[in-house]
């Protein structure tokens, strides 16, 4: 928001040159949206605390298509005598990385199933991290932490089961070691259980992943779409996992 406002000169309750009545029209024209609603109005009356209202309650699209059109507003007054002005671009790239945040956020992975299940420091920056490059759209960046968070996870439910594992066994290994498990229990369909088996070798891959394409050392990246897939693949079973032991351990 700090970048939104030095953007759209919201300083003392102002949005750029506009008067309360242009304002509004702004938004009937070019938005189709009455600014001029109760909601909007709930963290205060000027023009920027109603506009910040606005980001607030409209849904990421409906947001991201504000900015630009304020944007548009803004250049259409204040350019071209700006263009070469250092600072006018850096504020301009700033704007618009916000702007491509909010129109991919609904096509940004999930989270949810990663869990803090136990209170640890390390393991709160680890997720942070995910989450951090997650909501930056940048999965590529978060596949190795997850391969990190998977094997703190997977020693946990190991762990959990008195299951002996070593420090040394590989990703897959604690993976098999836990598909065995559940396979010993009958705690699973037949057809989830094959699936586990199949996640195994998905593991195996996820390792080498993890060490020849991204950036746990100095590799070339996987690209940003394959990425994605790696990490709603893996993530898909851990969410499973994670709704798995809620239900038999509370854990």
């Amino acid at each position: 928001m700090r970048v939104i406002d030095e953007a759209l000169g919201m300083g003392s309750g102002y949005v750029l040159d506009f008067s309360d009545r242009t304002f509004s029209q702004f938004f009937d024209s070019e938005l189709q949206a009455d600014i001029d609603q109760d909601q909007y109005y709930a963290g205060g009356s000027s023009k920027a605390k109603r506009l910040r209202m606005y980001l607030e309650l409209e849904p990421s699209q409906g947001a991201a298509k504000a900015l630009r059109a304020l944007w548009a507003y803004r250049e259409d007054k204040w350019r071209p005598e700006r263009d070469g002005d250092p600072k006018e671009q850096h504020v301009k790239k700033r704007f618009f990385e916000i702007i491509h945040t909010l129109e991919g956020a609904s096509g940004l992975a999930k989270t949810d199933a990663l869990e803090r299940f136990t209170a640890n420091e390390t393991l709160e920056e680890l997720i942070a991290g995910i989450e951090r490059d997650v909501s930056a759209n940048r999965p590529a960046a978060a596949l190795d932490r997850l391969h990190t968070y998977c094997m703190k996870k997977f020693a946990h439910v190991l762990n959990g089961r008195g299951i002996t594992f070593i420090k040394e066994d590989p990703l897959h290994t604690r993976v098999g070691k836990y598909v065995k498990a559940l396979e010993t229990e009958g705690s699973v369909r037949e057809i989830s259980l094959r699936i586990l088996k199949t996640s195994i070798s998905i593991f195996e891959s996820f390792n080498s992943v993890r060490n020849n394409e991204s950036f746990a050392h100095d590799n070339e990246i996987v690209d940003h779409a394959e990425a994605r897939f790696i990490f709603d693949g893996i993530t898909n079973i851990l969410r499973f996992m994670k709704a798995h032991e809620a239900a038999k351990f509370g854990a």
